[in-house]
C-alpha cells in the first residue's frame, strides 16, 4: 500500500473543514500509512489511533469522530458486535471497513451491520480516498466490485455457501477458523458448550463439511 505517494494526492483539492477521524488497526505500519494519507487529504484533521476495540471503545466513550476506520481482523475481536453497538450507542458515527478480509465473504454482511463501506487494504490510493469522501459526504461507499458481489448473491445465494450461515453461525465460524475451541467459544461469546456445539454441527451440515481440516479448505476457496 503505497500511501505517502504525494503526487496522486496533489490531484485532489484540500478540504475546508476539519475533520476528525479514529483509526483502528493493530498494525503500526498501517496506521501510520493511513495517518499520513489523511494528514495530506484534510485540512490539519485530528486523527486518532486504537490498537483494538476496547481501546476503540474508550476514545468513543469521550469523544466523537466524522469517520472510524476499522480493521475487521483484529486479534480477540468481533467487528460485528462493535457495529452493532455503535449502531445503538452512537448512530450517527460513520464506519469504513478497511482490511485485508475477503471482500466477497465480508462485505455484504458488514454493510448489512451498518458499516457504511468496506474497501480493501490493496485497493489504489485513489479508491481509499474516494471511499473515505464518499462516507464523509453521508453516502455509503460500495466499489463496482462489491455492486457485482451483491448482485450475484441476491440471484444465486447458495453460489456462496458462508451466505448460508446466520448471523451467530458465521461469527462461530471466523473463530474456528482462528484455531478457538468450544469452550473458549462459548465463554466469548457466552454461551453455553452444548450450545455453540449444536451450532458446530449446523455449520458443519450447512458447509458440507465433516472436519476443521475441510472448514479451513474451504475457507481457502472463498479466501475467508
Amino acid at each position: 500500500m503505497h500511501l505517502t505517494c504525494t503526487h496522486a494526492l496533489r490531484t485532489y483539492p484540500k478540504k475546508l473543514e476539519k475533520k476528525k477521524f479514529l483509526l483502528v488497526d493493530n498494525r503500526v505500519i498501517v496506521r501510520f500509512g493511513m495517518k499520513t494519507l489523511l494528514l495530506e487529504s484534510y485540512n490539519s484533521p485530528i486523527v486518532d489511533e486504537a490498537t483494538d476495540l476496547q481501546h476503540a471503545l474508550e476514545k468513543l466513550s469521550t469523544e466523537y469522530y466524522d469517520l472510524v476506520i476499522l480493521d475487521i481482523q483484529i486479534p480477540n475481536s468481533d467487528p460485528f458486535d462493535l457495529l452493532q453497538f455503535l449502531q445503538i450507542k452512537y448512530p450517527r458515527i460513520k464506519v469504513l471497513v478497511f482490511t485485508m478480509g475477503a471482500e466477497k465473504v465480508y462485505a455484504g454482511r458488514l454493510i448489512k451491520a451498518g458499516a457504511r463501506g468496506f474497501i480493501s487494504k490493496s485497493s489504489s490510493l485513489d479508491e481509499i480516498r474516494k471511499a473515505i469522501s464518499t462516507i464523509l459526504n453521508d453516502q455509503k461507499y460500495i466499489s463496482e466490485k462489491l455492486i457485482e458481489i451483491l448482485a450475484d448473491s441476491g440471484g444465486n445465494k447458495d453460489s456462496n455457501l458462508f451466505n448460508t450461515l446466520s448471523a451467530r453461525e458465521f461469527e462461530i465460524t471466523t473463530l474456528l477458523l482462528k484455531g478457538e475451541t468450544i469452550s473458549k467459544i462459548a465463554g466469548s461469546l457466552k454461551l453455553g458448550v452444548s450450545t455453540v456445539g449444536t451450532h458446530k454441527a449446523r455449520i458443519y451440515d450447512k458447509l458440507k463439511v465433516s472436519n476443521l481440516l475441510e472448514l479451513k479448505e474451504l475457507a481457502n476457496i472463498y479466501n475467508l
